[in-house]
């Protein structure tokens, strides 16, 4: 093809998704197929998650010519360097020291896949024109990434932006990092079906008990949104940020989440200038951990 563009993969513990884009943010093609994470026998050394990564980037090269850039997104940490994730315990086997580049023969760019949320979203997506952002991401975790003055903050150890590990009852039980009373362990999926005492076994089971009118349900929902408009007013007031960005499955529940939240946030916010933070749904679905890893590839050659 006549003009340059990058391949972005997001490769998630259910989906592996793909795009191509240009560097004015136009999609030209994507493809996606199940991760198969630890669900069968691998044909060789290789995880099976690695092939398909492969297998999707020849595949969408074979209709549009050799890409220029190339970022993949993962969960995890993200070494320094950003080559590869360097701790992901307990999901996607061999992840951990997986060297992209060494595997694909070419220059490949790795980032955590909240980070990369946050970079497609500022790129084309909701917080597209604002500089300093928070993005929280809901689902059977809490993850999360920080924006300052348009750059991506990582952090020493790319541990910057981890927003479910922050502490909301320091007598609680610690989470998987070693937290107590965490963010993750009050609103997250993981945790649903202890909180519910095994009456919602994921978060749509607990979003059709709010419909029907369940009472537990709504208690449940309620103290699990007023638990993360704690966390959200006190990132607030650590970052000040422009605008705070929701992603995630939850996140697509619309108002049932969006008008409790405010609601909390009207009572928790520091509004010291009078104006309430500027809080919008993700606007790119599931493609903005792909569309970020290939936009972060493009800044990454960037003088």
């Amino acid at each position: 093809m006549d003009r340059y563009y990058g391949i972005g993969v997001d490769l998630g513990a259910t989906n592996i998704k793909a795009v191509t884009v240009t560097e004015a943010g136009e999609i030209l093609s994507q493809a996606r197929e199940p991760t198969r994470d630890n669900t069968g026998e691998r044909s060789s050394a290789v995880p099976i998650w690695a092939q398909a990564v492969k297998r999707l980037i020849e595949d969408l090269e074979s209709h549009n010519g050799a890409a220029r850039w190339l970022g993949i997104a993962a969960p995890g940490l993200a070494a320094p360097d950003n080559r590869t994730i360097s701790l992901m315990p307990g999901r996607l086997a061999g992840l951990e020291g997986f060297d992209w580049t060494r595997f694909l023969g070419r220059a490949v760019i790795v980032l955590n896949d909240a980070h990369a949320a946050l970079v497609g979203e500022h790129w084309i997506g909701a917080g597209r024109g604002y500089q300093d952002i928070v993005l929280f991401t809901l689902g059977t975790g809490v993850g999360g990434a920080i924006l300052i003055g348009g750059r991506l903050f990582q952090g020493r150890q790319g541990r910057a932006g981890h927003l479910g590990h922050i502490t909301l009852d320091p007598e609680g039980a610690p989470d998987i990092v070693g937290i107590p009373g965490s963010l993750e362990a009050a609103v997250g999926e993981c945790t649903l079906s202890e909180r519910s005492r095994g009456r919602y076994l994921n978060t749509q089971q607990l979003l059709d008990g709010l419909e029907r009118g369940e009472a537990a349900a709504s208690s449940l929902w309620l103290k699990s949104v007023q638990g993360l408009a704690a966390a959200m007013a006190s990132v607030i007031n650590i970052l000040d940020p422009e605008i705070v960005i929701v992603a995630g499955g939850v996140a697509g529940s619309g108002e049932v989440l969006f008008e409790p939240l405010n609601r909390f946030l009207d009572d928790y916010e520091w509004r010291a200038s009078g104006d309430r933070i500027k809080l919008v749904p993700a606007a790119l679905g599931d493609l903005s951990g792909a569309l970020g890893a290939a936009r972060f590839a493009m800044q990454s050659e960037e003088p």
